[in-house]
């Protein structure tokens, strides 16, 4: 079955240009089209995607306030956040909004169309050295109203270590050796963890931990 897309972005060639890129995928089909953030969110309420790329910057509602309504209407569909800016500070608000990671408009066709995939899945968009990054970036535009810790109410030690580690921008590989266990149970960790605090992706867990405090940035 195809991973279905809806494109937005305010220019028309270059979701023209995206479709074809997605469609060119035997595993991945767009299945609608928005030129702003109001139609992005009635796009997606009426196909129900598994993935929406969304620009960042878009006139009548932008990127941002549609992933935050796109994230409460619909929690299934995963929310790609597309920009021409590298970490643009409206990229770290989508997060925070919903959006399950974000790349930039110039990222070589391949790994966009990969980003779609493992996105899809609900695994994490962002590579180790991006989400290093991301936190440092993260950790300097604190929420003003921070997440209850309830949240990480029902986690282990064990668990919190891992999403600790998590939240700092280590893979899975890194986090077994670090906490002495095969990859297997970290990802099984993960899941539980993700699966406890309601959380979409591990995106959203390094966002949770910065929020409640978990984690500390340095």
């Amino acid at each position: 079955m195809s991973i279905r897309v809806v494109v937005a972005d305010d220019q028309a060639l270059v979701r023209a240009g995206f479709g074809v890129l997605v469609n060119s995928a035997a595993d991945l089909e767009v299945v609608g089209e928005a030129s702003n953030g109001l139609e992005a969110l009635e796009v997606v309420l009426a196909t129900q995607p598994d993935v929406v790329m969304l620009d960042v910057r878009m006139p009548v509602m932008d990127g941002l306030e549609a992933a935050r309504r796109i994230s409460a209407a619909v929690p299934t569909t995963r929310i790609l956040m597309l920009t021409t800016f590298d970490l643009d500070e409206y990229v770290f608000e989508a997060l925070r909004a919903g959006a399950s990671g974000f790349l930039l408009k110039d990222t070589p066709p391949e790994e966009l169309l990969s980003a779609l995939r493992v996105v899809a899945a609900g695994e994490a968009l962002l590579a180790p050295s991006v989400t290093r990054r991301l936190i440092e970036e993260f950790a300097k535009r604190p929420s003003t109203t921070p997440a209850s810790t309830r949240a990480l109410e029902d986690l282990t030690e064990r668990e919190r270590e891992v999403m600790g580690s998590i939240a700092r921008g280590l893979s899975n590989a890194e986090i077994a050796a670090s906490l002495h266990m095969s990859v297997a149970t970290v990802k099984t960790h993960v899941s539980h963890i993700l699966t406890k605090t309601d959380a979409r992706d591990r995106t959203q867990l390094v966002v949770l931990a910065y929020q409640t405090g978990l984690v500390i940035a340095p």
